[in-house]
């Protein structure tokens, strides 16, 4: 198992059907931290009261976290705006997990990084809920779309690919509002005097500089099963789960037909 310094997880959307939720226990079970970010979203509480999708593997993945924390990791749930009723226990703390707004880290090479789910320098959730929660379900509409494409991608022996995430780095408007959502995040970053900012909430990973912030954006358990880990050195990585997976499938078939050729 691999253990690092801290692991950021944000945007897994438990409660709807479109949660990558065997990716994240996968993920959980190779992998340890000191400490876990949850940057937001971890529970769709807008889908839920619509009517929740909830298999057993998304209370697994709730019961995973729980483990981590008795076993003595810390943990800090900072709420998105799809769990955003959580933001009123912030300062408290469940099952161990504490629970904030936001919060200042620091890593191990003494880089001090702002971590924010991201939402609240989204213009549309601030100003237009209805019209967010519109946008919401239109783009439920194109997630459900990844499940017959990756059922037919499975039987000719493809990995897992989004048509929505696809979708998303094609269309001008939705390049465009990442663009402004990372300049803002980052302007953000700057006036608070920090080196970077840690968010969630486009379900974009990233890693970039934009001028003197280092800017970070975790991704999501919905689209492409994305997380960044801390090395004990202070080094961020992103990991992108689901191709490590079907990279490590590719590579176990190998291994078996070289020893089936022996």
């Amino acid at each position: 198992m691999a253990h690092y310094r801290t692991i950021f997880i944000s945007d897994v959307h438990l409660g709807t059907r479109a949660s990558q939720a065997p990716f994240l226990i996968d993920f959980l079970s190779k992998n340890d931290a000191d400490t876990y970010y949850l940057v937001g979203d971890i529970v769709d509480f807008w889908r839920i009261k619509r009517g929740a999708v909830w298999p057993q593997s998304h209370n697994d993945v709730l019961q995973k976290l729980l483990h981590k924390v008795r076993e003595g990791a810390k943990m800090i749930y900072i709420p998105g705006n799809h769990d955003e009723g959580l933001r009123d226990y912030c300062g408290t703390q469940f099952g161990g997990i504490e629970i904030q707004m936001n919060a200042i880290y620091e890593t191990a090479a003494g880089k001090r990084y702002v971590v924010m789910h991201g939402d609240e320098f989204d213009v549309v959730v601030r100003y237009a809920r209805w019209l967010a929660l519109l946008g919401d379900r239109g783009y439920q509409f194109t997630l459900a779309l990844n499940y017959p494409l990756n059922f037919i991608r499975r039987r000719l022996g493809l990995g897992y690919w989004s048509l929505s995430a696809y979708l998303k780095g094609r269309v001008k408007s939705a390049v465009n509002f990442i663009g402004d959502f990372e300049n803002s995040l980052s302007e953000e970053a700057a006036r608070q005097n920090v080196d970077g900012v840690i968010c969630g909430h486009i379900h974009r990973a990233a890693s970039k500089q934009i001028h003197n912030v280092h800017y970070v954006n975790t991704g999501d358990w919905v689209e492409s099963a994305t997380a960044f880990v801390e090395h004990q050195d202070g080094t961020l990585e992103l990991i992108r789960w689901a191709e490590q997976m079907e990279n490590d499938k590719i590579h176990d078939l190998s291994i078996t037909k070289i020893e089936a050729a022996a």
